[in-house]
């Protein structure tokens, strides 16, 4: 671990030569703050202060009630205080006219570069993480109760100005049972895996009317009757298994893992949600792919300060069931596929079965698309309120196109709207998180990227600890994509040091185009050559490339015909031994051979 300890020195003396001041007693800050409190200090403590301060960003001045647990000078901290001067005044703490990008950046850069690393939580973390699952869902159920009808009203007339039309497509689709579904690759809460999952003959009574397992669980009708299918009532269902994965040390990512049957539904209803939003001028209002409309937003309300970027504490925990009830209500198949499909228990660790109140948690293939459209109809509601207005037509609603936007729980919003915008969420049971979201001065957020006054502030992030031995595979990877990434920032003089390391890992390590296949070094000079392809007569470099090898999972009769007709496109699979080896590999390897170069 003390590389990472070096890492962050090697950053911090080249950002203050970049910055024309000094990091020798920040260096020795965090060597000895490491030493005294471990490895918390640099993903847990160092991101605290990294987010103070943005927010002081965002609100003009640094407040004396942010950055808890370092010490101060005037108006400043006095960690990376050459840094803060470039960018607040020290004696006030107000935020210079013309602060130094560079400046902000490196502090950024220093204080969040270990904030997503993954690595596990303490068991008191993650029991409280569970403890905090169980608890917000009880939230929402008792908010359910408490919803008030002009509201509920809002919300039914909005969204049906926002989706009649894809409504109406879908609730045909399914009533002419035109949805093809698939499996995903991910794990299930019965274990079933990769081909495994297409000799699965589980299904349940709720799906039965709306995905018929005749059509969904054989290739045609010849099938049907060879095999018996178990149908499981709605008190014998298999709950979602609730568990946790590496998020950041602070606090686990809680998902769900859906049971086979309700995953290979909820596929099928996904995939005609996302190609109905994307023929429509939702997609304008909804990303369900692409990112890059909501940092370009960013970008621009960093520049201009009309827009606002939010951000939603536990998202997808706090969308009820009633309001997704609600904004299906009048589309009767749409609404029973829906919920057909929807686990209606959980099983959360340390606390046994639970009956949701939320409509899906992470893992659910459905969660992402419907709280999208939860959310954009709340957002809504609350430009509606702050203009003093109404809508009742689609005309009404498109003018804010390019202004109001969501993907996932990042929403963009016309920044002279934002506190009734906030305040319709939390009337709806979202939470928004104040911490992360920006609207008052010139830095903004959104999907991954950061920016202020217009520039690109987005900084580059340790995923893994260093490996000590080329059998690491992962994280060697990691490492080489880490190195990529900072001499694309133009961290050089890191690079450098970097590049010894990977160097004592593995031998061959060339100059590659980032389309390689080969864990090699980006360069802005290009690639090498070492050696001609004597059959293609192009040229060739000796590095490792990632190596894989999926299990074997057979599959034959039926269940390999079914596979093959679920199949979309009309080319060949790209896989040809598909039927015989499939699913996630059990270990990632690397191995040298000459490969191209770009």
């Amino acid at each position: 671990m003390k590389s990472l300890i070096v890492l962050w020195k090697k950053i911090a003396d080249e950002s203050a030569i970049r910055c024309r001041t000094s990091a020798t007693i920040d260096c020795k800050t965090v060597e000895g703050r490491y030493k005294h409190e471990g490895l918390p200090f640099l993903t847990i403590t160092l991101p605290s202060f990294g987010k103070d301060f943005q927010k002081s960003l965002d609100q003009g001045i640094v407040d004396r009630n942010m950055f808890q647990g370092f010490s101060w000078h005037a108006g400043l901290p006095r960690f990376l205080g050459g840094f803060l001067d470039l960018v607040f005044d020290r004696g006030s703490g107000v935020l210079l006219d013309e602060p130094d990008i560079d400046a902000i950046l490196a502090i950024r850069q220093l204080t969040l570069i270990y904030s997503k690393i993954l690595l596990p939580c303490s068991p008191v973390r993650e029991q409280k993480a569970m403890s905090d699952y169980f608890e917000c869902d009880k939230e929402v159920a008792l908010h359910d109760e408490t919803m008030e009808p002009a509201d509920l009203a809002d919300f039914k007339r909005i969204s049906r100005i926002l989706f009649r039309s894809l409504f109406s497509e879908l609730d045909r689709k399914i009533w002419n049972l035109e949805l093809i579904p698939k499996h995903g690759p991910g794990a299930t809460a019965d274990k079933c895996r990769a081909n495994g999952k297409y000799r699965s003959r589980t299904w349940t009574d709720r799906l039965e009317r709306y995905f018929p397992s005749g059509d969904y669980l054989f290739p045609n009708a010849r099938y049907v009757h060879e095999e018996a299918v178990h149908h499981l009532e709605p008190g014998s269902e298999i709950p979602v298994k609730v568990i946790s994965v590496p998020k950041t040390m602070k606090t686990p990512r809680i998902i769900a893992i859906e049971p086979t049957c309700m995953q290979y539904a909820q596929q099928a209803m996904l995939e005609a949600i996302n190609e109905g939003i994307n023929k429509r001028f939702l997609v304008d209002f909804i990303g369900t792919e692409d990112q890059s409309p909501n940092q370009r937003l960013a970008r621009k309300g960093s520049l201009t300060g009309s827009l606002a970027t939010l951000d939603l504490s536990e998202a997808s925990d706090r969308v009820s069931n009633q309001l997704v009830r609600l904004l299906l209500d009048d589309f009767p198949h749409l609404l029973g596929a829906v919920e057909a499909c929807r686990s209606r228990t959980a099983d959360v660790p340390g606390i046994g079965l639970k009956r949701l109140s939320k409509f899906a948690s992470m893992g659910s293939a459905l969660c992402f698309p419907f709280e999208a459209m939860v959310f954009i109809t709340i957002v809504l509601i609350g430009i509606e309120r702050e203009l003093s207005t109404r809508f009742t037509k689609e005309r009404d609603l498109t003018r804010f196109l390019g202004e109001a936007r969501v993907y996932g729980d990042d929403i963009i919003v016309p920044t002279d709207t934002v506190h009734s915008v906030v305040h319709a969420l939390e009337s709806f049971g979202a939470r928004v998180g104040m911490a992360k979201s920006f609207w008052i001065g010139r830095f903004r957020e959104s999907c991954g990227k950061e920016y202020y006054d217009g520039y690109d502030v987005s900084i580059v992030k340790v995923r893994n600890v260093f490996p000590t031995t080329r059998k690491h595979a992962t994280e060697v990877i990691s490492m080489v994509s880490l190195r990529n990434q900072l001499y694309k920032a133009g961290y050089w003089e890191t690079v450098k040091w970097l590049d010894a390391r990977i160097i004592r890992l593995i031998k061959h390590f060339p100059f590659v185009a980032d389309t390689s296949s080969v864990l090699g070094r980006t360069s802005f000079l290009g690639y090498e050559t070492q050696k001609m392809c004597e059959h293609l007569h192009s040229p060739l470099v000796k590095g490792y490339v990632v190596s894989s090898r999926l299990p074997k999972d057979p599959l034959d009769g039926p269940d390999a015909l079914l596979k093959c007709f679920l199949k979309r496109g009309r080319q060949p699979s790209v896989d040809r031994n598909h039927l015989e080896r499939a699913g996630r590999p059990r270990r990632v390897d690397i191995k040298p051979r000459w490969a191209s170069p770009f």
